[in-house]
């Protein structure tokens, strides 16, 4: 059904001592004058307020295999509705979905959390992704609360560029979360994304405190973030900030948006995951067709515990939620 919330007033902002609007919602605290809208398009001042401009604005409808976000470890061979709005508040000059995330609103049907909702069907829950969910803040909660009354999972699909204290308030009504850590290195972020790496960093481990299932994306571009250092620092990273149980995929890049350097090279692909594989036990290689990077195994003792060809994903050696072979705990949630 139709709806209109596009006047809907935003949580986390203030007003300055100057009476102008501030957006506390994420690290560039926007402050934003009437009629405008901060750097994400998604919010703005209308009338001497923020408002969630948009509220309910859908870029995309469709059921994805979970393996898609990707997540690996969360519900494995398991469709779920994946919703997507527009906007973002990273400006990544090799941005895959800029066509929605690095333009403002555009006019349109728009809809209530009720209509995504009943949306999900017969799938598992819902997923938020394709553009940075985290700037339909407003909705995105709204529509997690109803999902969550119903029984369905809620899944992110975010940059993690979020400020602590919304995201503290939004984690308790999602079950899993692919959080992209786009470099190790903090001026990566200022010249190619416009973003605060330490931002990410520190919502990511929020988000594996809160007990919620985290897996991690980085994408490997040539000449930018393909170091054997920063492979190393980022699997040192999640092994002691995280855990070494957490999901890491690295995904190739292509050329998209403003950037044309050429694609990732396979072999830099599997470098990194020998060297991530050193220090975390499941490392994956998304975009590209390799040997490595694909199944599942268990890290004791290398039983298949899932295999995979493209998106398609069966479970092989967990019985009871344990491998099979072994008895270790298999890091696998399916219920």
């Amino acid at each position: 059904m139709a709806y209109n919330g596009s006047m809907k007033t935003a949580t986390y902002w203030h007003s300055d001592p100057q009476g102008r609007a501030q957006c506390d919602l994420c690290p560039h605290r926007c402050i934003v004058v009437e009629g405008g809208q901060g750097r994400c398009r998604t919010r703005g001042v209308r009338n001497g307020k923020l408002v969630a401009l948009g509220y309910g604005a859908v870029s995309s409808l469709q059921v994805d295999p979970i393996e898609k976000k990707p997540l690996y470890h969360f519900f494995p061979g398991c469709p779920i509705f994946s919703v997507g709005g527009w906007g973002c508040n990273l400006s990544c000059s090799f941005c895959q979905n800029w066509t929605i995330s690095q333009q403002a609103v555009p006019p349109g049907r728009t809809y209530a959390p009720e209509a995504i909702v009943d949306g999900a069907g017969d799938s598992i829950g819902i997923a938020y992704t394709y553009n940075e969910p985290l700037v339909a803040y407003e909705f995105v909660y709204d529509t997690a609360s109803l999902a969550r009354e119903r029984g369905l999972k809620n899944v992110l699909v975010t940059n993690g560029h979020i400020n602590p204290d919304p995201a503290a308030e939004l984690l308790p009504l999602i079950d899993a979360l692919n959080i992209d850590i786009k470099s190790m290195d903090p001026a990566f972020y200022m010249d190619h994304c416009g973003g605060d790496q330490a931002a990410v960093l520190s919502f990511a481990a929020q988000a594996h405190a809160a007990g919620c299932h985290v897996e991690l994306t980085n994408l490997v571009i040539p000449s930018l973030n393909d170091t054997e250092d920063n492979f190393r620092s980022l699997a040192n990273w999640v092994s002691n900030s995280l855990s070494s149980e957490v999901p890491l995929h690295l995904s190739a890049y292509r050329p998209c948006y403003e950037l044309d350097i050429p694609s990732t090279p396979l072999q830099t692909l599997e470098r990194a995951w020998e060297i991530c594989s050193d220090q975390l036990d499941y490392v994956y290689l998304g975009n590209v067709m390799s040997e490595q990077g694909c199944d599942t195994h268990c890290p004791v003792c290398d039983a298949e515990l899932i295999r995979r060809s493209g998106f398609r994903a069966r479970v092989t050696g967990i019985t009871d939620g344990r491998c099979a072979s072994c008895g270790r705990v298999a890091d696998v949630v399916s219920s």
